[in-house]
C-alpha cells in the first residue's frame, strides 16, 4: 500500500491579546476585546470624564470624539443603543450627547466622523456603535471596536439615496449623530 500526503503552504493568523492595537482612525486607536462582553476596567481621563468600559465599542467612539474632535458628552454612561433616541426628529439636537442626531434614512447624507448607533439583537442586548470612517455616493465605511472575536475593525455598508431620503443598508442602524 502506498499512502501520499500533501502538504500545502498555510498562513495561520494569531489571534490579538486583549488590549493589543488593532486599527486606528485620526490617530484613536481601536483595541482587540475578544469576546463582545469582555469588560476589563473603565476608562477615564485624566481630567475625569467617563469614556467607558475599556475595549468596549462605546469606549472607542466617546475616545474619539474626545481626542479628535475635542467633544465631552453630557450625558457620558449608557449602553451603546441608548446613544440614540428614538424621540428626536431628524436633524435635531441629542442633548444627552449634545450631538445633531439624524434617522436612517435621513434627508442628511452620512459624513465621515459621524457616530452609527445600532439596535441591540438577541445575541447583543446593548447595541453597538461605530465611527463613518469614509463615505461615497453610494457606500460607508465604519471603522469599530469590540465587533466580537472573528469580526472586522472596519465594514462597508451600502448606501442609498430614495427619495430624497439617504438611508444606509443595515436594518440594525437606527441613525447617526454629528458635533
Amino acid at each position: 500500500m502506498v499512502v501520499f500526503f500533501a502538504y500545502r503552504n498555510t498562513t495561520v493568523i494569531a489571534t490579538p491579546e486583549i488590549g493589543q492595537k488593532i486599527d486606528s482612525l485620526n490617530g484613536v486607536a481601536v483595541y482587540y476585546n475578544g469576546s463582545v462582553n469582555h469588560v476589563k476596567g473603565r476608562r477615564v481621563t485624566k481630567d475625569g470624564y467617563n469614556l467607558g468600559l475599556k475595549f468596549q465599542c462605546v469606549e472607542f467612539v466617546k475616545r474619539y470624539y474626545y481626542e479628535h474632535l475635542n467633544h465631552k458628552m453630557p450625558n457620558s454612561y449608557g449602553h451603546a443603543k441608548d446613544f440614540f433616541n428614538p424621540n428626536i426628529k431628524d436633524g435635531k439636537l441629542n442633548k444627552q450627547r449634545n450631538l445633531i442626531q439624524y434617522t436612517n434614512p435621513s434627508s442628511s447624507k452620512p459624513k465621515v466622523d459621524d457616530l452609527l448607533v445600532y439596535s441591540g439583537t438577541i445575541f447583543n442586548t446593548y447595541g453597538h456603535v461605530s465611527i463613518i470612517s469614509q463615505v461615497s455616493d453610494n457606500s460607508i465605511e465604519i471603522i469599530q471596536q469590540n465587533p466580537g472575536p472573528g469580526g472586522a475593525s472596519r465594514l462597508q455598508f451600502n448606501l442609498k439615496n430614495e427619495n430624497g431620503l439617504w438611508k444606509i443598508e443595515n436594518h440594525q442602524i437606527m441613525g447617526w449623530l454629528r458635533k
